[in-house]
């Protein structure tokens, strides 16, 4: 009996990764009708199920997908063309299928699942006239199911097909047959599988062999299954050994005992070693979650009226399966979103000069630590004034408001609870809730979400996700004589306040404090006053700002003292301390000591309200206003006295570079950082300014998408503000020209000539956002100019 019930199992689990991989090909089968990879793959999969089901006595499911394979039959036999209507009937056999294997793994059997109207529905196609390829189709396409997003699966497997059992004669398969695509595990499962390469599906097996081969797919030669709780029990291990393994350090720090400092040193590389395995067997590919949107765009598609191409790129993106759960609702909120308000009726779009078939794009990738996601649509956009208008109507905003609010905060009122810009409701959307529990759901993993639109052109809703939520890395401030952890993921950088210009540094813009930050305004927030510390000594004595983003919100906050940066273990909070909303957990520090870890979106609602942003903005358009034709220039020396201007916003990062780190690439010098090889110049040489070599050279890094190039300079003189009405066109070789700054003239750089010589594809890459650049230009860059 434990012999069958294990073949169950086994059986349940591949046939729900099966299930899934037949709708994405019946899917695309319906758009490629004559692929013969795909009708191959379909037909291995339902007979494989067929077979199985009727060697463990379960008729229903037997008869079901034996009607189904009878069609399938006569679609690879070429005597039936795909068509819309039998792609219907086709899914309402798999999501009958479905509800079978669900009714099977709660109680053993099949339950009261009658599958009569679906075999009628799917006799009813075979006994239609079979359609010549090319033909329109004969009746009108079956509806689809009222819900989109299809039932949760059952189990996470590997993606080898149970083998399949024969039980009655049928035609052999095509010889020429790819191999069906791996399917993933499915994040909800309860059993996890370190994903491996699996060999193609082998063409149906004899009966005889039906049961050996379901029994050696228990456990196969390069994957096993595990359940998850036993994976989460190691996470919690792994977690406590990295506590102890902070504190051991700490101790071994502070001690002369040359033993107990090699030993901390063997417990953090092999503990660190241990966290890394342990978080990939946690670690699914973003496109498991992926894997049922073809299903549901084509579904939506057909309620909403609309032609939709669904694209995909980066789903081998990876995140933790507890977070690839908490996502799923929203990423299914945006795709709907994005068909039905997004993607434009057929007729709307070809009267507007575009394609009837819109295009939905999702796409994953890696990003200053995080995994960002993007549902992108090439439909008519979203207008900012249209919101502000329902804002208004709606009462959630006054007119003052939205006049005095950007495009871009517009375009957040999307966010807030019970608003839409929908005329009427449908099952569908319009009833104002779909954005809110994408923000919601989003945060509380603590990621966050953001949207881009122009009108006629399309929107793009950006997530953005920590990797993993159990250990992050982080940085300890001390406000108060409290120590807190920020995460780095929110950590932009750090500036220091100095005793001498600290009281004059920070300005007041209607009574809200802002810090002038390489030219711009940064809003500032105490956190001795968000979080309500009622000790006045504490007043005055903050020394550090902490650049932190939240959504949109880009602020500086305010803490005493800079501690160190750890890995930390997050731990659950009560549920009083949870109900304060500025803690996002707490964690145990490498001195034994509790530290809450900040909630920095929770910490930009509650400090910001809007009023500090707005504020900072206001005086910003002002400062526009005065500071036409101006920008800020980075001012570098080349020797012999001379400086070299170049704008600030072109500048990532300055670097620090031995000479013999230099290496040589035909005639370029070139040096590996950070995993690449980044092209040098020489700015001296090439401007004709000699010197002697130095052990130390000193590096302005340029980046561009994914490449980057180092300008070599002799020092960085300063920061400073540049006016085009000061400029002079007397250019020569590598200059436009020159400028006076600081009251002395000062060459103007001509930063592309400088980077082709170096990097000749550099600018074929796409621009970087500026908020990009700024996030990574860290402190040490203002710190040497000054």
């Amino acid at each position: 009996m434990d012999d069958v019930d294990e073949i169950v199992r086994e059986f349940l689990v591949e046939s729900q990764e099966n299930l899934d991989q037949l709708d994405r090909d019946l899917v695309a089968l319906e758009e490629q009708p004559g692929s013969r990879p795909l009708l191959s793959s379909v037909f291995r999969t339902i007979h494989t199920i067929k077979g199985t089901s009727g060697f463990l006595a379960m008729h229903r499911l037997e008869r079901l997908t034996h009607a189904g394979e009878s069609l399938l039959v006569e679609l690879r036999d070429g005597r039936r063309t795909m068509d819309q209507r039998t792609t219907d009937v086709l899914l309402a056999m798999v999501d009958r299928v479905r509800d079978l294997l669900t009714a099977i793994e709660r109680d053993g059997t099949e339950g009261d699942v009658e599958v009569d109207e679906v075999v009628a529905l799917v006799e009813a196609v075979r006994a239609e006239e079979p359609q010549p390829a090319g033909a329109a189709p004969a009746a009108a396409p079956v509806a689809a199911p009222a819900a989109v997003a299809a039932p949760e699966p059952v189990a996470a497997a590997s993606a080898a097909a149970a083998a399949p059992v024969a039980d009655a004669p049928v035609a052999p398969a095509p010889a020429v047959a790819a191999p069906a695509a791996p399917v993933a595990p499915a994040p909800t499962a309860p059993a996890a599988v370190v994903p491996q390469p699996h060999p193609a599906p082998e063409p149906p097996a004899p009966a005889a062999e039906a049961a050996e081969e379901v029994g050696h797919l228990r456990v196969g030669d390069s994957a096993i299954r595990v359940d998850v709780d036993l994976l989460d029990a190691l996470m919690r291990q792994v977690g406590e050994l990295v506590l102890a393994r902070n504190q051991i350090t700490r101790l071994a720090a502070a001690a002369d005992d040359v033993t107990l400092v090699r030993t901390a040193q063997r417990l953090d590389l092999v503990a660190g070693e241990l966290q890394e395995g342990v978080m990939k067997t946690r670690m699914q590919p973003i496109e498991h979650l992926w894997s049922k949107m073809p299903r549901v765009v084509r579904d939506l598609a057909a309620t909403c009226g609309r032609e939709v191409q669904l694209e995909m790129s980066g789903g081998d993106t990876e995140l933790d399966r507890s977070l690839l759960e908490a996502v799923k609702d929203p990423l299914t909120h945006l795709v709907r979103n994005a068909v039905d308000h997004g993607i434009e009726a057929p007729a709307t779009r070809v009267a507007a000069g575009k394609p009837a078939k819109g295009v939905l794009t999702l796409r994953a990738y890696h990003a200053g630590g995080q995994v960002v996601v993007e549902v992108a649509d090439d439909g008519k956009g979203i207008d900012p004034v249209v919101v502000g208008a329902k804002a208004v109507e709606r009462g959630l905003r006054t007119p003052a408001q939205v006049e005095a609010s950007a495009p871009g905060d517009l375009l957040q009122l999307l966010f807030l609870p019970g608003f839409s810009t929908a005329s009427a409701v449908t099952n569908v959307s319009g009833r104002g809730v779909g954005m809110d529990v994408v923000r919601t759901k989003v945060e509380q993993v603590g990621g966050t979400v953001d949207v881009e639109s122009t009108v006629g052109v399309g929107t793009v809703w950006r997530l953005r996700i920590p990797l993993t939520l159990a250990i992050m890395p982080a940085l300890t401030v001390e406000c108060a004589g409290d120590v807190y952890a920020v995460p780095q993921v929110n950590l932009l950088e750090l500036v220091a306040l100095d005793a001498q210009r600290g009281g004059t540094a920070i300005e007041h813009v209607h009574d809200a404090p802002v810090y002038r930050l390489r030219g711009e305004l940064l809003p500032l927030v105490s956190l001795t006053g968000v979080l309500e510390i009622p000790d006045e000594a504490t007043e005055g004595s903050s020394s550090v700002i902490a650049v932190v983003q939240a959504d949109h919100h880009r602020f500086g906050l305010l803490v005493d003292r800079v501690l160190n940066t750890e890995e930390i273990v997050v731990k659950p909070l009560s549920a009083r301390l949870k109900s304060i909303g500025a803690y996002a957990g707490a964690t145990v520090l490498g001195d034994g000591r509790v530290s809450l870890i900040l909630d920095v979106q929770a910490v930009a609602r509650r400090a910001l309200h809007g009023e500090v942003e707005a504020a900072a903005r206001r005086a910003g358009v002002e400062e526009q206003l005065d500071h036409a034709g101006r920008e800020q220039v980075l001012v570098v020396g080349i020797g012999e006295g001379r400086h070299v201007a170049m704008p600030l916003q072109q500048v990532t990062r300055l670097e620090h570079l031995r000479t013999d780190e230099v290496e040589r690439v035909g005639g370029r010098e070139v040096v590996r950082y950070r995993g690449t090889i980044l092209p040098l110049v020489r700015l001296d040489r090439m401007l004709g300014a000699y010197g002697e070599e130095v052990d130390e050279l000193l590096v302005v890094v340029l980046t561009r998408g994914t490449r980057a190039v180092g300008l070599v300079v002799r020092e960085i003189v300063d920061i400073l503000e540049d006016r085009d009405d000061q400029h002079s066109d007397v250019e020569d070789m590598g200059l436009l020209g020159s400028t006076v700054l600081g009251g002395r003239v000062v060459e103007l750089l001509d930063v592309r000539s400088a980077v082709l010589a170096a990097d000749a594809a550099f600018y074929d890459e796409p621009a970087q956002d500026p908020d990009d650049v700024s996030a990574v230009l860290g402190s040490d860059l203002v710190g040497a100019a000054r």
